[in-house]
């Protein structure tokens, strides 16, 4: 698809998806972003706020098989995968896949489950197949995991391991609607109902044709070496106990490329960076000061101190 189409399909992509979720374009912008990357998306907030729309009406949008998972202390990695039964009739064991074979999985309340169920969802996400009885099954693609988190202090909750919170590209908020917004939501009709009535604007091969067009944005030197220095910044221990890694650092670069096609444009600018650093790599540093883990607040004082190209 040309640099036209391209920019129309995904100014239809926000549009529609932006008419479900009311009042939050930067966050929608961002989910698109983290598609468009091949990565996944952590969303940490209260219950309510509409995580679980967002993910259905993405998936919708794309024409991608959706599934839903709701993390419990007693869910089990079989629950996830799938199991092996014997059926008589063919006198052997057979595969039932389990919801993790979907191209968008929400992952509910992913904290609620234990680490070993966690542990389980790792290799889906790194490798995008996983194990079962000692046979490897690629998983659908493409494979978009959206897992939602209630804030730690909530009864029932397992810390999700730096292991895992680096396996997402980016991590977001949706927070509590305006007044506005909220207006809309209550004189209108139930967003589930609106959810299931879309079309679906881009098809899977659009999208796999937007992940290639992501890979092709370009990133001039003077941009590469701002990109180096916001990642030596996080490892100066002036800001966070430890830095980024290397993955990290391509992470970022992926979803700044991400963010320039959203915007029309086939190179990337440091605004591009700028508007997604925070969502990218607040989730996995450690502030040196008191400012909670992840804390974005700490990120864009980096941010602020680090000298534009």
């Amino acid at each position: 698809m040309n640099s036209n189409n391209t920019a129309q399909l995904l100014a239809r992509l926000l549009a529609q998806l932006n008419t479900v979720i009311v009042g939050k374009p930067t966050q929608v912008s961002d989910c698109v972003a983290c598609l468009l990357s091949g990565g996944h998306l952590l969303i940490e907030d209260v219950p309510g706020v509409g995580k679980t729309t967002l993910a259905h009406a993405l998936s919708r949008s794309f024409g991608l098989k959706f599934s839903r998972v709701q993390f419990t202390a007693d869910l089990m990695p079989s629950d996830l995968t799938g199991v092996s039964i014997y059926e008589r009739g063919k006198e052997s064991f057979v595969f039932h896949p389990g919801p993790v074979f979907a191209q968008v999985l929400l992952a509910d309340e992913i904290n609620r489950a234990s680490p070993k169920t966690q542990s389980s969802l790792l290799e889906a996400m790194e490798e995008k197949q996983v194990t079962v009885e000692g046979e490897t099954r690629p998983l659908p693609q493409p494979f978009f995991v959206i897992a939602t988190q209630n804030p730690h202090d909530q009864l029932g909750t397992y810390a999700l391991p730096e292991s895992q919170l680096d396996r997402f590209l980016m991590r977001i908020s949706l927070g509590y609607p305006d007044r506005a917004s909220e207006r809309v939501l209550l004189a209108g009709s139930g967003r589930q109902g609106m959810v299931e009535q879309l079309q679906a604007v881009l098809s899977p091969q659009d999208l796999a044709a937007l992940q290639a067009a992501v890979l092709q944005v370009s990133a001039t030197e003077p941009l590469l070496n701002y990109v180096q220095d916001l990642i030596a910044a996080t490892r100066s221990g002036q800001w966070f106990l430890q830095g980024l890694s290397p993955r990290a650092g391509i992470a970022l670069l992926r979803a700044a490329k991400a963010q320039a096609l959203l915007s029309g444009r086939d190179y990337v600018a440091p605004d591009d960076v700028q508007a997604i650093l925070p969502q990218t790599i607040a989730h996995r540093l450690i502030p040196v000061a008191d400012a909670g883990r992840g804390s974005e607040s700490q990120v864009r004082a980096m941010m602020a101190a680090v000298a534009l190209p």
